[in-house]
């Protein structure tokens, strides 16, 4: 018989946390998505079409990004080793968005918002990578089943 290991404290702040964080990103997909004209309203009509002009696969990629850290994040507050393949899954589509954004497009990116995105996207970079170690982590040593 195996003796269960108890959950530390630290599972449950890094979960609630990086949840808040996601879902600070799940409400901006969505409401870009859905063309929310209130949200929508904070940016120019140029950066607006920007939005609306990414190819389906550079959609993909920033969906699986989101909605893959939102799931990765639940399932660390489920204890779930599957948290690990969920924050894989949203560095394989952060790692999609970015060659369109920044590979393809940078020029544009920059033109319009600055060098604000390059800066945040790298914060979301060191998150989600932080995010996907602390999953593995926690899944060797027996925290997450």
């Amino acid at each position: 018989m195996t003796e269960a290991v108890k959950t530390p404290w630290h599972l449950w702040a890094v979960g609630v946390v990086s949840l808040l964080w996601n879902a600070f990103g799940a409400f901006d997909y969505v409401m870009t998505k859905m063309g929310n004209a209130e949200y929508m309203a904070a940016f120019t009509p140029e950066q607006q079409a920007y939005f609306t002009s990414f190819p389906l696969w550079a959609n993909v990629g920033w969906a699986l990004g989101v909605w893959g850290s939102v799931l990765g994040s639940l399932l660390l507050l489920a204890r779930s080793r599957h948290a690990v393949t969920a924050f894989l899954l949203s560095l394989v589509g952060l790692a999609i968005s970015s060659i369109y954004q920044f590979g393809m497009h940078y020029s544009d990116l920059e033109r319009m918002f600055g060098t604000f995105p390059m800066i945040f996207t790298a914060v979301i970079w060191v998150i989600v990578i932080a995010l996907f170690l602390y999953a593995r982590a926690q899944t060797s040593k027996g925290v997450l089943r």
